[in-house]
């Protein structure tokens, strides 16, 4: 098995020559069409990006050497992902835009926009700023960023292994942690010299996440090693001994190297919690506010919508929890000891694990019948939920989900948190799986693959997540919640949850809040648990601007049904103008109204 034995040289050459391959495609687009194009630019991205490949189901054929090779996060790698941007957008700014079908005109916008948000974000001293992503934040390293937590669940889902190819190509990847984990620690040593250390409190979460990662790296059922064990069971080969050797040898130092930076920066930090106290704070928040939501509105004006939607929203609430019982105290605390009663519960063990996967399965199931009096189009819905890997469970939140592979080979997932089962209950899980799953991010996310490859791979935040709250939206006026008030109430509970994270994540990093602050408003205004609190609120500090992106999105989409409405009168059907949104991707949300005005042209 020497072919096997990747060494770290190795596996930075395998980094660099993705960083390679990614400048091909555009020397090669004298003569293209803007379709050939943007299917170079694509192809080009995810030579940067190899693992969006994997997840996408097309590191196959030609592309195959990808399933190999991961992205590299080191000041190299960003300067080549800057390179890469500024090329392709001098090639598109060179297409004559006359005459071209609206779909193309918008997949060239879309394609702009998201590289040059990125391009601002790259010019940014420190951070991480993603292309047509949602998890941009200052911090290179955190309790819900980096390669600790992203190489394991990649393996654990999206990570194929039908033949000793594969098999070969799982271990290369495992061989190129160490120089990734590598990139991202000299990057967070360069920002702590600059004066970015993290808040202490997320410091602490990330130490104990990663203390645990080491000390399962090596493991046979660990989540480096566990998951080539079981995919390889039918194929012959020394693949767990390769694994272990990788991760003994090169991993754990690396993640050991990791650690002792981190804990260096525990040495100075504070609990401060937002950007307004660190170097080029404001600065840093405004353009992440900007990437979170496709819009430039400013952090007063967010932070009053979420005041003033968040009353109205209560007011709902209050109505049906008095036809619960509930008068005494405030919506929120009696949307908490509504929660505690025993019949919305499930136990806080194995079992109870299981009940809950289980509830949430069924909720999947029952809205699909439902689904044609919302869409004229049906996609397949291809879903699995999972426990999310059990490292990550402390930072993250209660779930999380998105499409599958584009060929249906690799469903879409939901991952569920279950660390705490007390997180979960009957009132708050139909609401989730609407959002995570169906018809949220897993449902919306098949449509997105129907078109040009860089639209799979280009998502905005307000609109994906504008649309996941939409979709519990649309959930309710199917008729979901009939008979069920207390889930009813979840639905309001979780509207409530976004339109505070507009209070709270300008609170914290545009207006000076402490996290004690930040936590005392959340539970106030959600009734949530503090556990469930204390997890949201610290996402908040490590993606700045990102929370603002749901509320805003699905009061984006819901002005552009109030303009469809008005202008359509009578011919307005709700199949087709839910079809005009997905059918038109993601896209930032000036866009999305440009797609409105074509749809209701047509009708």
């Amino acid at each position: 098995m020497d072919t096997l034995r990747l060494t770290r040289r190795a596996a930075l050459a395998g980094l660099g020559a993705t960083s390679a391959l990614a400048a091909l495609p555009l020397r090669a687009s004298a003569g293209a069409t803007p379709a050939e194009l943007l299917d170079r630019i694509a192809w080009g991205l995810l030579a940067l990006q190899p693992t969006g490949a994997t997840a996408l189901g097309v590191d196959t054929g030609e592309h195959a050497a990808l399933r190999g090779r991961l992205d590299d996060r080191s000041p190299a790698g960003v300067e080549a992902h800057r390179r890469f941007l500024a090329g392709a957008l001098d090639e598109l700014g060179r297409v004559p835009l006359a005459g071209l079908d609206p779909a193309l005109l918008t997949s060239i916008a879309v394609t702009q926009s998201a590289f040059r948000t990125a391009l601002d974000g790259m010019a940014l001293p420190y951070g991480v700023a993603t292309i047509g992503s949602w998890r941009n934040t200052p911090y290179g390293v955190i309790q819900n960023v980096g390669a600790w937590l992203d190489v394991p669940q990649m393996f654990e889902g999206d990570q194929p292994v039908r033949d000793a190819a594969d098999a070969a190509a799982y271990l290369a990847r495992l061989a190129a942690m160490p120089a990734q984990l590598d990139g991202e620690t000299w990057r967070i040593r360069r920002a702590r010299e600059g004066g970015l250390v993290p808040p202490d409190f997320l410091l602490d979460k990330t130490i104990t996440g990663i203390t645990r990662s080491i000390a399962e790296a090596a493991k046979p059922d660990g989540p480096l090693i566990a998951p080539l064990l079981r995919k390889t069971v039918a194929i012959p080969g020394p693949w767990g001994a390769e694994a272990t050797r990788i991760a003994t040898g090169a991993i754990i130092p690396a993640l050991e190297r990791q650690l002792a930076e981190l804990r260096a920066q525990r040495g100075v930090a504070t609990g401060a919690a937002g950007m307004l106290t660190r170097p080029h704070g404001e600065e840093w928040y405004a353009w992440g506010l900007r990437a979170g939501t496709t819009t430039r509105r400013s952090p007063a004006e967010i932070h009053a919508m979420g005041r003033a939607q968040l009353a109205e929203l209560q007011g709902q609430m209050d109505v049906i929890l008095k036809s619960l019982g509930l008068s005494s105290g405030s919506v929120a605390e009696r949307a908490a000891a509504l929660q505690l009663r025993p019949e919305y519960a499930f136990s806080s063990d194995d079992a109870g694990r299981r009940q809950i996967v289980a509830y949430m399965q069924g909720k999947i199931d029952a809205i699909r019948p439902r689904l044609p009096q919302a869409f004229r189009s049906l996609v397949r819905g291809n879903l699995e939920i999972h426990r999310m890997p059990q490292a990550e469970e402390p930072g993250a939140p209660a779930a999380y989900g998105g499409p599958g592979s584009i060929d249906g080979r690799i469903p879409g997932k939901i991952w569920v948190n279950l660390g705490d089962p007390s997180i979960h209950n009957k009132v708050t899980i139909p609401d989730l799986v609407f959002h995570e799953g169906i018809p949220g991010h897993v449902w919306q996310g098949e449509y997105a693959q129907r078109l040009p490859l860089i639209r799979s791979i280009l998502a905005f935040n307000a609109y994906s997540e504008g649309w996941a709250l939409y979709a519990e939206q649309l959930a309710d006026e199917l008729g979901m919640y009939d008979g069920d008030p207390a889930g009813r109430l979840g639905y309001l509970m979780g509207l409530a949850w976004r339109a505070v994270r507009l209070v709270v994540d300008t609170g914290i990093h545009a207006l000076g809040w402490s996290r004690e602050r930040a936590l005392a408003e959340f539970v106030a205004a959600t009734g949530l648990p503090m556990a469930n609190a204390a997890s949201e609120v610290d996402r908040y500090c490590a993606w700045p601007g990102q929370a603002c992106g749901y509320k805003l999105g699905q009061t984006e989409i819901n002005l552009q049904r109030d303009r469809a409405k008005r202008a359509l009168g009578p011919r307005f059907d709700l199949r087709d103008f839910d079809q005009a949104v997905v059918d038109g991707g993601n896209v930032p949300l000036d866009v999305l109204a440009q797609n409105v005005g074509r749809y209701i042209a047509a009708v």
